[in-house]
């Protein structure tokens, strides 16, 4: 990878130079995201979604010139704590996007609680900022991480599943997606495996789940972790035996990348390329023209999150120094999301509806989501929001 301080600084310049009055922008939009190593696809994602919709609103946003400094946090809390305060004390960003990692946002929980510039994290959402920690100037446009997976515990319980084994990385985000899939599951879990975040090869893992024998298998796994075990998993013959089903982890590139090693593989979302409504279908199209790949949920919550902010901005007639105020327009913004239906909730979390989709491929051979249970939670609100008192 390309001297990360060479690199950002080139893209600040591609961008001045799509939009040639940026350097005088009047929002400064700070973007820190995991850039580099295993998962640098989710960040990538979230960066490509957010700055199509910029540019879809000809380098603006709210009506008046905006413009993007993008930080790497390297999936590493020190230096995400070190390139947020370059954007706040430095750059003096309006707002803050991005946000990749659960463990990288609880990390940062103390520089957002001291300042009012809102915050809208488009991955991550870690369980202790849904609730006992929510802050009126975070914002999470994707969902809290226990959500889909809950979904899928629920549909893998109406199915009739008694024993299935889970995997998932070590980390906040891993353990949530856990904590969603028990709440819903009421089947026995024969294996409870956590990995290491960096871990790509997973021999000993399908070795333990084979011995098992369990009736089914959810995952968890972002970006290239994702592609290693699904494929794995079909190498080892193991997706004859016992379903795969997951939440956020089949997804974008990461799927195009596993190819038929994922067709047959059950997802849960809120959002995936296979939504029907005219605002996802014009998305999915122009990110696969501009990026010529397909879009992961990740980019259309960061695309969403752009679409929001333009609302928002707008409301304020472009006048974006009083944070207190741009948080309350982020609250109450109304914007057609990719998803459909959308609306935070008291604890700035997303209300929305969950779906499972079966992955499958397309008439041209490329992967396909097909919807095959709707709503299987609707109009849902995480189950930590009663534990925020924010008014």
């Amino acid at each position: 990878m390309m001297n990360k301080e060479f690199g950002f600084a080139t893209v600040a310049l591609m961008l001045a130079s799509a939009w040639p009055s940026m350097a005088a922008a009047d929002v400064k939009v700070g973007f820190l995201g995991t850039l580099s190593g295993p998962s640098a696809a989710v960040g990538q994602d979230q960066l490509d979604g957010f700055n199509l919709a910029v540019e879809q609103f000809s380098g603006k946003l709210g009506g008046v010139k905006a413009t993007v400094l993008v930080e790497d946090d390297q999936q590493k809390p020190e230096v995400a704590q070190n390139s947020l305060s370059k954007l706040l004390e430095r750059e003096k960003v309006d707002v803050v996007v991005g946000l990749t990692f659960a463990n990288i946002l609880m990390s940062l929980q103390p520089k957002i609680a001291n300042t009012d510039v809102p915050f809208v994290g488009t991955v991550s959402g870690p369980s202790p900022t849904a609730g006992a920690q929510c802050k009126p100037n975070l914002f999470i446009t994707s969902w809290q991480s226990d959500v889909p997976a809950e979904a899928v515990g629920k549909y893998m319980n109406d199915k009739g599943f008694k024993r299935i084994s889970t995997l998932t990385p070590n980390f906040v985000g891993g353990k949530d997606k856990i904590a969603g899939l028990k709440r819903a599951y009421k089947g026995e879990v024969v294996n409870e495996i956590y990995t290491p975040l960096s871990q790509l090869d997973f021999s000993a893992e399908l070795t333990q789940v084979n011995a098992s024998k369990p009736e089914a298998v959810f995952i968890f796994y972002p970006g290239a972790l994702a592609v290693s075990f699904v494929r794995q998993y079909k190498q080892a013959g193991l997706g004859e035996k016992y379903p795969l089903y997951s939440a956020n982890s089949i997804e974008g590139a990461s799927a195009d990348a596993m190819g038929d090693a994922a067709v047959g593989a059950v997802a849960g979302d809120t959002w995936t390329p296979g939504m029907a409504n005219a605002q996802s279908r014009q998305f999915v199209a122009a990110f696969k023209a501009k990026y010529k790949r397909s879009p992961s949920a990740y980019a259309a919550f960061s695309y969403d999150a752009a679409v929001m902010l333009n609302a928002a901005i707008a409301s304020l007639d472009g006048k974006v120094s009083d944070h207190k105020a741009l948080s309350k327009a982020i609250k109450s913004a109304k914007f057609d999301s990719v998803r459909g239906a959308f609306r935070f909730g008291n604890n700035n979390y997303p209300v929305q509806s969950y779906h499972i989709f079966r992955i499958a491929k397309d008439a041209a051979g490329h992967i396909a989501y097909e919807m095959v249970a709707p709503d299987v939670l609707k109009d849902y609100a995480d189950p930590y929001a009663k534990q925020c008192t924010m008014s």
